[in-house]
């Protein structure tokens, strides 16, 4: 029983030994699954990176004295609103020229952007109607000449008593009749520009008025007259001795403009003309994406004002309001934006935003907003600049 005992023991232990390994290779395997879950299941934590702040500048604190500070001041003004807008002629100033004749353009003596001046000719039109106009005044001639003769005739008879009151009345309606038929073929004549004493196919189309042609509508060979194809108007000639300016206004800034008011306008391409203009109308319809209405704005024109250029006008306000005022060197322009300096405690100091306003004397400059009465800035704005970028 002896043998037997110490035989069995070591298969019992083998057995123990192998259920042990079994169960550890199970417990790591789970293990492995728990890790392949959570990692497929939850994405891995974000990384925090700190970005220093661009507008913060730190400086020596032995330099802190060569930046001096300055208090914004405050001053009441009235407030201003500025719209961007373009030039556009008057409509009320702008003239079509028409041929009444229809025909056929032979020859054009203007062109587009020519100024003209009243009375100038413009076009020459070979046109079928001057021969219909002439025939048929020629034939009222004829047949007043044939009435008139027949009513003398008419008189004498009724005097030696050869007729009766009523044919002598008759003789005399034929000939106002003639002479009405008459008047109206030399008034055709007249309004197609035909002399009646030098008669011609060909009709001669002058400008109705001074100014710049805007418009050309016709060329040579073409088609021109009220009747036929194509646009009956050959030239629009356009008064810019007085102009419009069409500004885009937010629905929000409509309240502060009213009716004649005055507007200050500058030129993108004559910054430093300046005019003068005033309202003559505030648009009753807005655009519906953009939220804004057309204010027009007139404005007599010195000579240089070309149709389309870009302008902005300045709208003065009714009630003052309170701005800050501060040197202009403290005002940064970049970027297309201004900036300030702040002091931020210590050595450092702090870029921030404002929109800057007009120009005042002494070299001082409106803030209208990102900064208070009050407030301290640095001196030179560019000075601080360019020692934070060293």
């Amino acid at each position: 029983m002896t043998s037997k005992l110490i035989v069995k023991q070591p298969a019992i232990a083998s057995l123990s030994l192998s259920m042990a390994a079994s169960l550890a290779l199970f417990a790591l395997a789970l293990a492995g699954c728990k890790d392949k879950v959570q990692a497929d299941g939850a994405p891995p934590p974000a990384q925090v990176i700190q970005v220093p702040d661009m507008n913060l500048i730190t400086i020596d604190s032995k330099d802190v004295a060569k930046f001096p500070l300055v208090t914004a001041e405050k001053i009441e003004a009235a407030a201003e609103l500025s719209a961007t807008g373009a030039v556009f002629p008057d409509v009320s100033r702008e003239i079509p020229v028409i041929s009444l004749a229809n025909g056929r353009v032979v020859d054009i003596k203007a062109r587009l952007d020519d100024n003209v001046k009243k009375g100038q000719l413009l076009l020459k039109v070979q046109s079928p109607d001057i021969t219909n106009a002439f025939d048929t005044y020629l034939k009222a001639v004829n047949d007043e000449q044939l009435a008139n003769k027949a009513f003398v005739r008419a008189q004498d008879l009724f005097q030696h008593g050869a007729i009766s009151q009523s044919m002598l009345e008759q003789a005399e309606d034929s000939e106002k009749d003639a002479k009405a038929d008459l008047t109206a073929a030399e008034e055709q004549l007249k309004t197609l520009g035909v002399d009646k004493r030098h008669p011609s196919s060909i009709v001669n189309v002058y400008a109705p008025v001074s100014g710049v042609i805007v418009v050309q509508n016709v060329t040579n060979a073409a088609a021109a007259g009220v009747s036929l194809s194509g646009s009956a108007t050959a030239f629009t000639i356009a008064d810019l001795s007085t102009v419009w300016i069409v500004c885009d206004v937010y629905e929000n800034d409509i309240a502060s403009l009213q009716l004649g008011q005055q507007a200050k306008i500058r030129f993108n391409a004559y910054p430093d003309r300046p005019l003068t203009g005033r309202i003559s109308d505030i648009g009753p319809i807005l655009d519906p994406s953009l939220r804004t209405a057309k204010v027009r704005i007139e404005v007599a024109n010195p000579g240089f004002l070309k149709l389309g250029m870009f302008a902005t006008a300045t709208f003065t306000g009714r009630s003052k309001q309170s701005f800050p005022v501060i040197p202009a060197d403290a005002v940064l322009h970049l970027h297309d934006r201004d900036w300030v300096y702040l002091p931020a405690g210590g050595n450092q100091f702090k870029r921030t935003q404002v929109t800057a306003g007009k120009m005042l004397d002494g070299n001082r400059q409106q803030i209208l907003s990102g900064l208070e009465p009050g407030q301290q800035v640095v001196t030179n704005a560019l000075l601080l600049e360019t020692a934070g970028n060293q």
